[in-house]
């Protein structure tokens, strides 16, 4: 199933999401719906939250970035991820987000991460990430904590972006994939 995704301006997306109880939820069936949203909408990552549900989840598939190593294996589910260690190096790149559509700006995240998840299946991962895979389980990740990526943006750079984040809340964007705006009327 392909959900609209969220816009930016809705509450969901500003929530710390609610850890998932082991067999409360069909996750396989969540995490092949959210695939199947992710690939609708061109994207490489996308969070629960983003389809509006409250629950810390997120699936990842780098395998259109065909450039980068080791990509073409980079497709997982993380299920109450936490992020446990962070690389005191940090590298600035641009990002975008499918709930911000048309907006890219430049994000300073750390190089490598250490992280604690399940996956669809309940098995316990502790994993280290480094590069664009870290890059964008940080970026799902800050998701499931309430945190969009224009939130590291300079106060000056959030004031210019005002206007377009005002119109993406009212719906007025032009997506390749249906969306859900909380001011749309």
């Amino acid at each position: 199933m392909v959900y609209p995704i969220i816009m930016y301006g809705d509450p969901v997306l500003r929530k710390r999401a609610q850890d998932i109880k082991e067999g409360s939820l069909e996750v396989k069936q969540i995490a092949e719906d959210m695939f199947e949203t992710m690939y609708a909408a061109s994207g490489i990552g996308l969070a629960a939250p983003q389809i509006g549900k409250d629950i810390r989840m997120f699936v990842v598939d780098g395998s259109v970035l065909e450039d980068e190593p080791g990509m073409q294996e980079f497709k997982k589910v993380f299920i109450n991820a936490e992020i446990i260690e962070e690389d005191e190096d940090h590298e600035e790149m641009e990002e975008g987000c499918l709930s911000i559509p048309n907006i890219r700006e430049k994000v300073t995240r750390p190089f490598s991460i250490r992280i604690k998840y399940f996956d669809e299946n309940w098995n316990a991962h502790d994993e280290e990430y480094e590069g664009m895979k870290a890059r964008i389980i940080q970026h799902e990740y800050d998701h499931i904590e309430g945190v969009l990526f224009i939130d590291y943006l300079t106060p000056l750079k959030k004031r210019l972006l005002k206007g377009k984040l005002n119109d993406i809340s009212r719906g007025e964007v032009d997506t390749e994939y249906r969306i859900a705006a909380p001011l749309r009327k």
